[in-house]
Order: structure tokens, then sequence, then C-alpha cells
């Protein structure tokens, strides 16, 4: 069953805020990253690499915590939480995105010639917050 995304939810993410995403390490610890993200209908995504930390702690247990906690707002923020589904398809492309909403860039330039963009999709299941 996912949870529906507030409208101010929706806004934020179809901005400029970032996330904080949140996956559980092999030892059970938790593994936070920063992260651009945007909106696929009522799914969230963002990019990795294949072979990062978090990458790696997802395809191993696929739960994950979004929180995004707006700068001009602070005392405001959501968290959703939920599973993902990842996939290398679109790849490059999400990142670009990414890169031309959050840096004005058409092409992200950072990413080194054997990296494979992977496309991690959080369909929420549960929303909590003051938003």
């Amino acid at each position: 069953m996912s949870a529906q995304l507030s409208d101010r939810a929706k806004a934020l993410i179809d901005g400029k805020s970032f996330a904080v995403v949140s996956t559980v390490q092999p030892d059970g610890s938790p593994q936070s990253s920063v992260v651009w993200v945007a909106r696929d209908g009522e799914d969230i995504v963002f990019s990795t690499v294949e072979g990062r930390r978090k990458h790696l702690n997802l395809v191993k247990d696929p739960r994950i915590s979004l929180v995004v906690n707006p700068p001009e707002s602070p005392y405001e923020y959501f968290e959703v939480r939920g599973s993902v589904t990842l996939t290398t398809e679109g790849g490059r492309e999400l990142i670009d995105r990414l890169a031309a909403k959050y840096r004005g860039e058409d092409v992200y330039r950072f990413d080194g010639p054997d990296d494979v963009r992977v496309v991690v999709r959080l369909t929420p299941r549960k929303v909590v917050g003051n938003i």
C-alpha cells in the first residue's frame, strides 16, 4: 500500500531541496547520504553509482528512509519510508536531468569512465513529518 505525498512535499522535491537517504549497512547500522531527488509520478527517484555503499546496501536490503528539510524553513521536514527498486536503465539520463535541475548543467561531468549509473525508485509506504 503506498502513501501519498502532500502538495508541499511534492513542491520541495520538484524544487532544489536536497534529501538525506538512510540505508541499512551489513552490520545493521544506518548509512546516510545527501542526494539530489526528482519525482516520477508518485515515486521519488535518485541516482547512485553501481558498487557504491548505498547501492550495495540497497541490493542487500531495499528498505530506505528519505528526509527532506528545506533550508529556507529549517523547522519543516518530511520523511518517506519504504523499499526501493533498482535499475541501470535510464541511469545516465536521470543524473543528467538532476544535474540540470541542481547545477544548471546539461551533463553530469563527475563520473568516472567505468561508472554505471543506477536509478533508485522509492515508492512511499509511509510519510511522516510536519509538511
